[in-house]
C-alpha cells in the first residue's frame, strides 16, 4: 500500500504543484481523482474544507492534510528533502516569502483573469460572481489580467535574483508552485516576459517527466477549451 494517497483534480494548477513535486520527490504514492467528490460526506468527514489536492496518511495529526504549500513543506520536513526547501533559515524564509506572494498575491489576480475563460467558479464577493454587467465582468477580467504583470515581475527581480530559479540551481518547491501556475496562463494567451518563458522551460527540463507527465493534464483540458467548437 502506497504511503500517501493524494486527493487531486487534473486540471486543477493548484494541484498540479503537488503531483509534480511528489514525483520529483521520488515519494510512494497514490492519486485519487475526487472530481465532483469534494463535497460528498465521505470526503467531508476527511476534510470539513472541501478542497484539493489533500493527502492522507495515518502519521499526521489529523490523518489528513491541505493546501499545496503546506503538504510540499510538510513532505520536504519529513523526509528530509533539503533540495527542494533549504534548511538555512534565511534561504527558506526566502521560499516561503515566494510561496505566499503565490497564494496571497499572484494567485488571485490570476484566477480573475483566467477563471471565467477556464469556466471555474470565482468566489463569492468578486465582480463576476455580482449582479454587475457583463460589461464590467469582462472589465474587471481585463483589469486582473493587466495587474499580473507587476507580481510576475518580482520573481525575476527580487525571488530570483539572478539565479536560474528561486531555489538557486534547483527548483524549490516555491518554483515548483509558481511554474505550475503559470500553466493556467496559456488559457488566456497571456505575453510572458522573455525570462518567465525560459523559467518554465528550465524547471520542465530539470525536472523531466515529473512535471511533464502531470502537466499535460492541465494543458489538455486548456487545448480542449480553445479547441473550436
Amino acid at each position: 500500500m502506497p504511503e500517501y494517497t493524494l486527493n487531486m483534480l487534473p486540471p486543477s494548477v493548484n494541484n498540479l504543484s503537488v503531483r509534480i513535486f511528489m514525483r520529483a520527490a521520488g515519494l510512494d504514492f497514490e492519486e485519487v481523482n475526487v472530481w465532483g467528490q469534494t463535497t460528498s460526506p465521505e470526503y467531508l468527514k476527511k476534510y470539513p474544507a472541501h478542497l484539493t489536492p489533500m493527502i492522507e496518511n495515518p502519521e499526521l495529526p489529523r490523518g489528513y492534510l491541505g493546501e499545496s504549500c503546506a503538504i510540499m513543506a510538510y513532505l520536504c520536513n519529513k523526509h528530509g528533502l533539503d533540495r527542494f526547501y533549504p534548511t538555512d533559515p534565511g534561504r527558506r524564509a526566502m521560499v516561503d516569502n515566494a510561496m505566499f506572494y503565490v497564494i496571497g498575491w499572484l494567485y488571485p489576480l490570476l484566477a480573475r483573469a483566467t477563471y471565467p475563460t477556464l469556466g471555474f467558479p470565482q468566489y463569492p464577493g468578486e465582480t463576476a460572481t455580482s449582479d454587475a454587467s457583463d460589461e464590467l465582468k469582462a472589465q474587471a477580467q481585463r483589469d486582473a489580467e493587466a495587474a499580473l504583470a507587476d507580481p510576475i515581475e518580482v520573481f525575476h527581480s527580487f525571488f530570483q535574483d539572478g539565479h536560474k530559479f528561486i531555489g538557486g540551481d534547483h527548483p524549490s518547491i516555491a518554483d515548483i508552485r509558481l511554474a505550475a501556475t503559470f500553466e493556467f496562463l496559456r488559457s488566456i494567451d497571456y505575453q510572458f516576459p522573455d525570462w518567465a518563458e525560459q523559467f518554465m522551460s528550465d524547471i520542465e527540463n530539470e525536472l523531466g517527466d515529473a512535471y511533464s507527465e502531470p502537466a499535460a493534464d492541465v494543458r489538455g483540458f486548456i487545448s480542449q477549451l480553445k479547441a473550436p467548437a
